[in-house]
């Protein structure tokens, strides 16, 4: 089974498996001597954490990432039992015996976490994974490396009692999608620092990782024993200035179309949407594109997010609506239920998310990740695996 049927619907987001899959090898070929961890925190970047993740993982990805434990959680109840799940964002209180017994590599950047990390093992009657993560000056999560020694030590001395395993040591890069950046040799110097230091200490962990998507892309030095590809994964370019998806052998998985729900005349002068921000300036037509910012449609794109209808490159007209928003057509007749294409690859000449995030003066990042829960998902080229739920 290659596709999901597409249901009827005002709107969909079709994800495009292949260019998943093919993302992952690019990704492989541009740090052969790691594992790649295929990231698919906030439901695969709004794209479907468990479709992705299969497809990621039938391409050679060998580690799955999340951020939160459910997500985690949720990932071995759909099946993937057979893969190293990692997740970092912790607070106090957190299912950590869920995710002990689950067998999830949970990450710890500070004395509190490892004290939940080690009680969750002693409850749960087995050794946890545990990631100490190092803050090498993106200034989140993390130790920092004034309060390394003492993570260190303790987690020495946790798992010599056999609470824990440090399977992993890693930090993450604050400026990576910025070639040339001086903070990101700065970090790989202090984080080669504090690995030695560990390891030193007796620690010998299964990987060390630095690399995000754009470090993988243009810092091979940062590679290490594993990268961890976010954005890349799904074919959008980490940033601008590294060069577009295409330049980068990636291909955008995700297509956001919707069905015209009105089409209608008006005369020179009619305002369009709350606060006739847009008045026509003729006559025309208008355009009623049934999506709007309850489905991710970022109303900071009033007046500027542009979409493909028919051949012709179109303009939000006025305000972006909660659940809609209106194009003019400039007088051409589409019908109701042709299809307006938001974005895409963008080798059909549609938009792509990059075209909407300079639209909204975001990043492409949120564009995806937003796309809301009205919105389905239709999965095509997917594979007989990915359809009837094997494990990986």
């Amino acid at each position: 089974m290659n596709e999901t049927a597409t249901p009827p619907s005002r709107a969909r987001a079709e994800i495009d498996l292949a260019a998943v899959r093919g993302n992952v090898r690019a990704l492989r070929e541009r740090a052969p001597e790691a594992a790649l961890m295929a990231v698919v925190k906030a439901d695969g970047y709004g794209h479907g954490a468990v479709p992705v993740a299969r497809a990621a993982l039938e391409a050679g990805a060998g580690w799955l990432g999340t951020a939160t434990p459910q997500e985690a959680l949720a990932l071995r109840a759909a099946g993937l039992t057979r893969v190293p799940v990692m997740c970092w964002l912790w607070t106090p209180g957190g299912p950590w015996r869920e995710a002990v017994e689950a067998d999830v590599d949970v990450s710890v950047s500070g004395m509190w976490a490892l004290r939940e990390a080690v009680a969750a093992a002693r409850a749960a009657g087995r050794t946890a994974r545990v990631h100490l993560k190092a803050d090498t000056g993106l200034g989140r999560n993390g130790s920092a490396p004034a309060d390394w020694p003492e993570l260190v030590a303790a987690a020495r001395a946790a798992e010599a009692e056999g609470a824990v395993k440090v399977t992993g040591l890693w930090s993450h890069f604050a400026c990576a999608d910025e070639p040339g950046h001086p903070s990101i040799q700065a970090q790989l110097d202090l984080f080669t620092e504090l690995v030695a230091y560990a390891e030193a200490a007796g620690l010998d962990p299964e990987v060390r990782h630095h690399a995000n998507s754009p470090a993988t892309l243009t810092v091979p030095a940062s590679h290490l024993d594993l990268v961890r590809t976010g954005i890349a994964l799904y074919g959008i370019s980490p940033s601008p200035e590294l060069g577009s998806s295409a330049d980068l052998g990636l291909r955008p998985a995700m297509t956001l179309t919707a069905d015209l729900a009105l089409v209608k005349r008006v005369p020179a002068g009619h305002g369009v949407s709350y606060g006739h921000h847009y008045v026509a300036p003729g006559d025309t037509t208008l355009g009623l594109v049934p999506v709007g910012y309850a489905d991710g449609i970022p109303r900071h794109a009033s007046g500027t997010g542009p979409v493909l209808i028919g051949s012709k490159l179109r303009t939000v007209a006025g305000r972006v609506a909660m659940d809609q928003f209106v194009v003019d057509l400039g007088g051409d007749t589409p019908a109701a239920g042709d299809r307006a294409v938001l974005f895409g690859p963008g080798d059909r000449g549609e938009p792509t998310a990059e075209d909407w995030a300079r639209a909204a003066g975001t990043i492409a990042y949120e564009i995806v990740t937003r796309i809301g829960p009205r919105v389905p998902r239709i999965y095509r080229n997917g594979t007989a695996g990915a359809a009837n739920g094997s494990s990986q």
